[in-house]
């Protein structure tokens, strides 16, 4: 399949959008892999995003399954982060290009998520750059992570929670099963 020249985006796709694929599509496959996805993708303080989080992304917008995405997956991933990066600009109250625990608290209760300080501060402690400082806080890209995996778990605990009373009744292989397919993105398993 030719590709389309510089200029010439695909129908559909964003003319921008398009033209960054292109030099992030290094190897000239026509596609993104995760290490591409990693090299064009920074937080506010300049790091790479993390592997994780590349990885749950390219999962999401991956449509062949071959853990790359095309010019029209990369177009619809550059809106999704476009999305949760005005979401995290909205969180973060102080400017400062980091989400601290009081802002995360304050994102999750707005978010709808009745979350207790203790599991944010879990959050916090999980996915926080590994630094001495005394507040921890969170990128962009940890952002993400987190939100996409905690509203597939909520989705998930839905699915069981047909009285909608906030607790279900799992066995452990019905737990294990909800985890792996929603984290690891393993589908079609029934256990």
């Amino acid at each position: 399949m030719a590709s389309p020249h510089a200029g010439n985006a695909p129908p559909g796709v964003d003319p921008e959008a398009f033209s960054w694929f292109q030099s992030v599509d290094t190897d000239h496959s026509g596609f993104i892999s995760i290490k591409e996805l990693k090299q064009a993708l920074v937080n506010n303080n300049w790091s790479s995003f993390n592997d994780e989080t590349c990885l749950l992304m390219i999962n999401m917008f991956d449509k062949t399954r071959s853990g790359r995405i095309d010019v029209y997956g990369f177009s619809a991933l550059l809106c999704f982060i476009q999305q949760w990066r005005s979401l995290f600009q909205q969180y973060d109250r102080d400017q400062s290009g980091s989400i601290t625990f009081s802002e995360l608290q304050q994102a999750f209760s707005q978010m709808g998520y009745n979350l207790s300080p203790q599991f944010s501060q879990l959050l916090l402690a999980r996915y926080s750059q590994r630094s001495p400082s005394p507040n921890p806080s969170i990128q962009l890209d940890r952002f993400i992570h987190i939100c996409m995996q905690l509203q597939s778990l909520t989705d998930a605990f839905r699915e069981k929670d047909t009285a909608l009373q906030g607790n279900v009744r799992l066995s452990y292989e019905d737990f294990l099963s909800m985890v792996v397919t929603r984290i690891f993105g393993i589908k079609g398993i029934v256990l």
